[in-house]
């Protein structure tokens, strides 16, 4: 498969055969564009016998494969895997075939690994990291996630992202501690409000939470109806209070999958990159002060690739 500046594009293709119908020779064309005579050849007589569909690239995939494994050894050993519960050597050796052609023809019949199957059922116990359907909820406030980032907190002057790992001069045992970044995005909008705090207990996420519904309010969301976080003690136990009290279900996504969360983690992500770690702070206080001037640049002017180029606040009412 060629690439759009190789040679023989398409484009390069049609141009050997104009000029072989303009009288040039074939050596003079592969002189000029700096291929053999037998390429310039090769182009021409598909050219004779095609057309100019026979000058587009073409798959190099063989049109058979003599030594490919057969179909019955295949089901073989589709079926030995589903019986045995076994791994590609185990395998390979019971039915007298390589452990690398086993682990293709499994690959081949998309047959889940033995890592995501009960051990003792065979069935299929893990969730898969891909999601078949990308799914948004069509208003603002019908789903919400939420979740904290830690990171670690910047000593006075700044710390070695200032002054270089060499330069420090800080006790390597000197505990600074972290901040937790506690964040709130609507589904729908992508409108995210968060705070640096100094622990994710319980007391702190839902007081966290509480300020979040009121920012969410005065940008349009008067409701929010469901609350989606991960299985962490503070969450689980901390918001059902202040939820009840505001009409909002909670939901919480499957242990150990932090992708059906994934929004929020994006969001986590784009958070270190554009605010954390974007430019050198010399304190603490110093980044925490930057985080809410980021975040109305991110809610009002940043383009966000979910939403066409728009900023979250494009999908909001008008207040």
């Amino acid at each position: 498969m060629s690439h759009r500046n190789a040679r023989t594009t398409f484009r390069g293709r049609q141009l050997i055969v104009a000029r072989y119908q303009a009288g040039w020779p074939q050596a003079h064309i592969a002189a000029a564009m700096g291929i053999s005579r037998k390429c310039v050849k090769t182009w021409l007589d598909r050219h004779a016998a095609e057309g100019d569909s026979g000058l587009r690239d073409r798959s190099s995939r063989p049109h058979s494969s003599p030594r490919r494994t057969s179909a019955d050894l295949e089901r073989r050993i589709v079926e030995a895997r589903r019986r045995e519960r076994r791994g590609p050597d185990w395998i390979g050796t019971h039915l007298g075939v390589p452990a690398r052609t086993v682990s293709r023809v499994l690959a081949r019949h998309q047959v889940p690994p033995l890592s995501a199957l009960d051990p003792l059922t065979g069935h299929v116990i893990r969730a898969s990291k891909t999601t078949a359907i990308r799914y948004e909820r069509a208003r603002p406030g019908e789903l919400v996630h939420m979740d904290v980032k830690k990171i670690g907190r910047i000593p006075d002057g700044g710390g070695w992202r200032a002054h270089g790992r060499h330069a420090t001069t800080r006790d390597r045992h000197t505990t600074i501690g972290f901040d937790y970044v506690h964040s709130l995005v609507d589904d729908h909008s992508r409108l995210a409000y968060s705070e640096a705090l100094p622990d994710e207990k319980g007391p702190t996420c839902a007081a966290f939470l509480a300020r979040a519904i009121g920012y969410f309010t005065g940008h349009g969301i008067t409701r929010i109806e469901r609350l989606m976080t991960d299985n962490a003690w503070a969450y689980r136990w901390s918001l059902r209070e202040i939820c009840t009290r505001h009409g909002i279900t909670q939901k919480f996504i499957r242990p150990h999958c932090p992708w059906q969360n994934g929004k929020v983690e994006r969001f986590n992500r784009t958070l270190q990159t554009e605010w954390a770690y974007r430019q050198i702070f010399t304190s603490n206080t110093e980044r925490t002060t930057a985080l809410a001037p980021w975040l109305e640049h991110y809610n009002t002017q940043r383009r966000h690739s979910a939403l066409g180029g728009h900023p979250p606040t494009s999908r909001l009412p008008p207040t």
